[in-house]
């Protein structure tokens, strides 16, 4: 998957993970779904992402990356059976993510 398709992918899966996450109390049926579209979409998105040319800094905070979009498939599982517990996994994941956002190195062009 080239780089544009990734992110085109990551944009759409993020909002339907959104998407998904605030219709939980309005629509409890259809928020699932959307939710673990959107969480396999951001689970992709990550696993596909080449890692030849990192260096160890973002190795490691890639592999924060992946453990987050996991946590996003296993809470959409959670989510489907009901239980609230969906909730703190989706938590650690944003976390998780917002941490890698804000301490990986810029890209420099």
């Amino acid at each position: 998957m080239n780089e544009k398709a990734r992110t085109i992918v990551f944009n759409i899966s993020a909002l339907l993970l959104l998407a998904g996450a605030g219709l939980y109390l309005a629509l409890p049926v259809v928020a699932p779904y959307l939710f673990a579209v959107g969480a396999a979409g951001v689970a992709v998105s990550y696993l596909t992402m080449p890692t030849k040319e990192m260096d160890f800094r973002r190795r490691r905070l890639h592999r924060y990356n992946i453990f987050a979009g996991l946590l996003c498939i296993f809470a959409s599982a959670l989510m489907f059976s009901g239980r609230k517990e969906w909730v703190i996994c989706l938590t650690i994941s944003a976390l998780l993510q917002l941490y890698t956002a804000f301490v990986a190195p810029k890209k420099e062009n």
